[in-house]
Formats: structure tokens, sequence, C-alpha cells
């Protein structure tokens, strides 16, 4: 379930679409395999593809302090990480035979 999934009662706003016979059928074909009603598979389905599109977001609109921040950041020498040595001086999972 995602964060933005709310129960029925608690629901308020209309969303009206439009689908063909064949997209109807198969939408109802998988809403009735995950057990759920078309409205909760629709509505489940479609905020589980806007959560994925905006965390895809490739640019990032900041002020001109956070970008300075982040430069700043970025521009700082590299730390010893202990973990992180440790963690790549391991082979691989799938390496280690």
């Amino acid at each position: 379930m995602t964060a933005l999934a709310s129960s029925p009662s608690a629901r308020s706003a209309r969303l009206g679409l439009r689908a063909t016979p064949e997209q109807e059928v198969v939408l109802r074909r998988a809403a009735e395999v995950a057990h759920k009603s078309l409205t909760d598979f629709i509505l489940d389905s479609a905020c589980l593809a806007a959560e994925q599109t905006l965390l895809d977001q490739r640019l990032f609109m900041v002020s001109g302090n956070q970008y300075q921040a982040l430069m700043n950041l970025l521009d700082r020498p590299e730390q010893p990480n202990e973990g992180l040595a440790d963690l790549f001086s391991r082979k691989a999972p799938w390496d280690a035979q």
C-alpha cells in the first residue's frame, strides 16, 4: 500500500475516465486477481505510477543558498570511511565461489 492510499470513506475527490472495452476487461481481470475493487485497483496502480514518476525527476529547483551548500559539500575533501572500505574490500556474493 502506498503512502497516498486511504480508506474508501475518506475519499472526497471524484475522478472520471474513459477506457476502451479491452482496457476495461484487462483492468477488471487484474482487479479480481488482486482481490480489489476496480476503483481500488485503478487508484493504487495510478498512485504507484505517479509516485515513481515524481521520484524519477532529474531536475531539482533549489535556491542559490541551497545550491551553494551542495557545492560546498561536493567540494570537500573525502573523509576516511571504514565501513565503505570494508564493504569494497569484500568480494560480491556472486563473485565469491
